[in-house]
C-alpha cells in the first residue's frame, strides 16, 4: 500500500534480498499485521521437521564409532616423497585435515573443493594409501568411464612399487575379469577399487571397506546417492569437486559437513581467457588454426550426437590443415577408447566432442576450447568443461558461443556473465555459490522445500535453517545486539562518502556488510574488500567501520554506559561483570596502549575514561578498539 518502513543504518543486516525461483513472485505483507512472523514460523516448522531427518543422520555418523587410521608410516613418507610437483599451502592444509579426521574414532566427511588441476586426486591417493596401510580397502567412485580409467592409471603407477593391489570395475570391464575382481574383493585381496556407478551394485561387496571417495558426486542420480549414503555410515569419506552443488556445499556451509577448500593454483598456471560470443565460422577458423599453430590442441564442444559426425567433416572443411575426430557417449565402448588414446597420442589435433569430456581427460597439450551452444549448459557445467583447457603453462582460451541471431534468457546470460567473470584461478567454490543465488532456492533439504524458500526467499530461508540447525544441535546463537532503547552516541558519519562512484544498490551492500562486523577478522575482511572493488579507504568510512567494531566489543566487554564529549569518553563495566573480571588486566593494558587512560573503581564497577585532547575526531576508536579486544 505505498508504505514506507525506515532501517536505522545499523540495524541494515536486517535487509535481506529476496531470491526464489525464477519467475516466483514473493506475496507482500501490510507493516503492522503478524502474517510475516506466521510465514517464517511456518517455514520454520518445516524446516525443523526436515532438519531432524537430516541432523539424526549425520548425528548417527558423529555417535558411531568409525575406525582409527594409524599414524603416518616410513612407507607414507616415501610414497608421498613420489609426488612430482611441489605441494601448494592449501593442498598440504587439505591433506593435513583428512589425515587428522582418519587418525579419529568420528567417521570423515569432508568435502574437497579444488579447481580442476589444483591437486585433489593427490589428496585422494595419500588417503588412500593411508587407509591401505592400515589394512582396510578403498572404493573410488567417479561419474564416467573416461575418468575412471584415468584414476586407474594414476593409482597404479604410484602405488604398483608398494604392492598395492588396485583394479579398475566400468561397463567396458569384461565379464570374466568383472567376476574375477569381485571374488577377490570380498576375500580381501584387492586393496583399492576405482569405478563408476557399477561398484554400487549389489553383487559388489568388500570384505572390508574403510574408505569411499566419491568424485563429483552430483554427477550421480538420486538413486545412486542413496545407495552413496548408506554406504557412508560408518566408513570414513572424502567428496572431490571443483564446483560443489549447492545442496553439498549448504551442508558444508552449516557445518554439517567438514569443507576443505584448495584455492591455491600450482606453479606456472594461467587463468583462461573466455569470450562470450555469437558463433561465426570466421571466428571459429581463427580460433582453431591460431591453436595449430603452436602445435596444440583444440576441443570443440557439439552436444548432439545425431550430426555430429557432419559437424566434424564440416570443421575438417573450414579448417582443412586440421585433423579433426570426433567422439560422443553412445558409441562403441572400443572405438571411442581407440579416438580418445588417438587424440592423447596426438594423431588428431582437433575433438568433436559432447559433454563426454566434462571430467576428466587431462590433457595438457589442449589449451583452445570451443562451445557450439554455450547458453544450453548450466553454469557448473560450463566450469567444468572449461576446466579441460588451461592445464599447462600455457594460455589458453575458451569460446562460449551462441546462435548469432538468439535472443538469450536472463538465466543464461547471468550464467555466460558469471563463467566470463570468474576467469581468474581458483573459482569454483565462486561459481556455485553464484550458481546458488541463479538456480535460487534449488534442492537444498528435499523438492518439498521449494516453496517455502519462494515464501521468504533465499537468504530468509539460509537464516532460518542456520539458526535451526544450531538449536537441534544445542549449540547457542551468539547474538551481539545493540541495545536501540539506549542509543549510543554517533561517532561517525554513516555514509559511504560520494567519491566512491558506485550505485545506491552496491551501497547497500557495502552498508550491510559494515553492519555485519563483528570481530577483527570482519573488519580487516570488510576494510580489504572496499579497498579492492573501490580504491583507498578514506577516513571517514574507516572511522564508520570502526564505530561498528567499538559497539560491538562494547557489548562483549559487558560495558554498560558509554558517554562521548568534546574532550573524553567515559564508559563503565557492568557490576556483575566488573566483580569477575581481571582487574590487573584491565589496567595494565590500559596503561600499555596510553597515558590518556584514567581507571577508578567506585560503586562496584570499573570506570574507564580515555582524554580525547591528543585525538582528532574519531582517531580514538582505533585505540579503544585494541584496547577492548585485548580485556575481552
Amino acid at each position: 500500500g505505498g508504505d514506507h518502513l525506515y532501517i536505522p543504518v545499523e540495524q541494515l543486516s536486517m535487509i535481506k534480498k529476496y531470491i526464489g525461483r525464477e519467475g516466483s513472485k514473493p506475496t507482500l505483507t501490510k507493516l503492522g499485521t503478524s502474517s510475516w512472523q506466521k510465514t517464517k514460523e511456518r517455514v520454520k516448522a518445516k524446516v525443523k521437521e526436515l532438519s531432524e531427518k537430516l541432523i539424526k543422520l549425520y548425528s548417527e555418523r558423529e555417535a558411531s564409532i568409525g575406525f582409527e587410521f594409524l599414524p603416518d608410516t616410513c612407507d607414507q613418507v616415501l610414497f608421498e616423497a613420489g609426488f612430482p610437483y611441489e605441494e601448494t599451502k592449501d593442498q598440504m592444509a587439505a591433506i593435513e585435515a583428512v589425515k587428522r579426521d582418519m587418525e579419529s574414532s568420528r567417521p570423515m566427511d569432508r568435502l574437497i573443493c579444488g579447481d580442476v588441476g589444483y591437486g585433489k586426486t593427490e589428496v585422494a591417493l595419500r588417503a588412500s594409501f593411508k587407509a591401505v596401510q592400515s589394512g582396510k580397502q578403498v572404493c573410488y567412485l567417479a561419474p564416467t568411464t573416461i575418468l575412471t580409467r584415468q584414476h586407474y592409471h594414476t593409482f597404479v603407477s604410484r602405488m604398483s612399487d608398494f604392492g598395492i593391489r588396485v583394479e579398475l570395475l566400468n561397463r567396458f570391464t569384461s565379464r570374466k575379469v568383472t567376476k574375477k575382481i569381485l571374488h577377490d574383493l570380498e576375500f580381501g585381496t584387492v586393496d583399492i577399487l576405482i569405478g563408476t556407478h557399477r561398484v554400487l551394485s549389489d553383487d559388489v561387496k568388500f570384505k572390508d571397506l574403510g574408505l569411499l571417495i566419491t568424485d563429483e558426486e552430483q554427477r550421480f542420480g538420486v538413486l545412486h546417492k542413496e545407495k552413496i549414503k548408506e554406504m557412508k555410515v560408518n566408513v570414513d569419506s572424502i567428496m572431490l569437486t571443483a564446483t560443489p552443488i549447492p545442496r553439498t556445499l549448504q551442508m558444508s556451509l552449516v557445518g554439517i559437513k567438514e569443507l576443505s577448500l584448495i584455492e591455491t593454483p600450482p606453479k606456472n598456471r594461467y587463468p583462461v581467457q573466455t569470450y562470450v560470443t555469437p558463433r561465426h565460422d570466421s571466428l571459429i577458423k581463427e580460433a582453431i588454426e591460431r591453436e595449430l599453430l603452436r602445435d596444440g590442441q583444440v576441443f570443440y564442444l557439439y552436444n548432439y550426437t545425431d550430426d555430429i559426425a557432419d559437424k566434424a567433416y564440416e570443421i575438417s572443411k573450414l579448417v582443412p590443415d586440421a585433423k579433426v575426430c570426433y567422439a560422443h557417449g553412445k558409441m562403441d565402448k572400443n572405438d571411442l577408447e581407440e579416438i580418445i588414446q588417438d587424440f592423447i597420442d596426438h594423431k588428431y589435433n582437433v575433438l568433436v566432442s559432447t559433454t563426454i569430456i566434462e571430467t576428466g581427460i587431462d590433457i595438457p597439450e589442449a589449451n583452445t576450447l570451443i562451445i557450439h551452444d554455450a547458453d544450453r549448459l548450466g553454469l557448473s557445467q560450463l566450469y567444468q568443461i572449461r576446466g579441460r583447457v588451461g592445464r599447462s603453462d600455457k594460455i589458453a582460451y575458451a569460446y562460449l558461443m551462441y546462435e548469432p541471431r538468439k535472443v538469450l534468457t536472463t538465466d543464461a546470460e547471468k550464467r555466460l556473465e558469471a563463467i566470463k567473470e570468474f576467469t581468474e584461478l581458483g573459482s569454483g567454490f565462486k561459481i556455485a555459490m553464484r550458481d546458488l543465488s541463479i538456480r535460487g532456492a534449488g534442492d537444498l533439504l528435499g523438492s518439498s522445500q521449494s516453496g517455502f524458500i519462494d515464501s521468504v526467499g533465499l537468504e530468509t530461508y539460509m537464516e532460518i535453517l542456520n539458526d535451526t540447525i544450531k538449536e537441534i544441535k544445542g549449540e547457542k546463537k551468539e547474538e551481539i545486539k545493540i541495545d536501540v532503547t539506549k542509543p549510543m552516541p554517533i561517532i561517525a558519519d554513516r555514509y559511504i562518502p560520494d567519491n566512491y562512484e558506485i550505485p545506491e544498490s552496491i551501497k547497500i551492500e557495502v552498508h550491510k556488510k559494515i553492519a555485519g562486523i563483528k570481530t577483527r577478522e570482519d573488519f580487516n575482511k570488510v576494510y580489504g574488500e572496499i579497498k579492492d572493488r573501490f580504491g583507498a579507504v578514506n577516513e571517514a568510512l574507516e572511522t564508520y567501520m570502526y564505530e561498528r567494531l567499538f559497539y560491538t566489543l562494547v557489548v562483549k566487554a559487558h560495558i554498560e554506559n558509554v558517554e562521548i564529549k568534546p574532550r573524553f569518553v567515559k564508559m563503565n563495566i557492568s557490576e556483575e561483570a566488573s566483580k569477575k573480571a581481571n582487574g590487573e588486566l584491565i589496567y595494565k593494558e590500559a596503561y600499555r596502549r596510553s597515558q590518556d587512560f584514567t581507571l577508578t573503581y567506585k560503586n562496584s564497577k570499573i570506570y574507564i575514561v580515555l582524554k580525547l585532547d591528543n585525538y582528532p575526531r574519531g582517531t580514538w576508536l582505533k585505540l579503544m578498539c585494541e584496547y577492548l579486544e585485548a580485556i575481552i
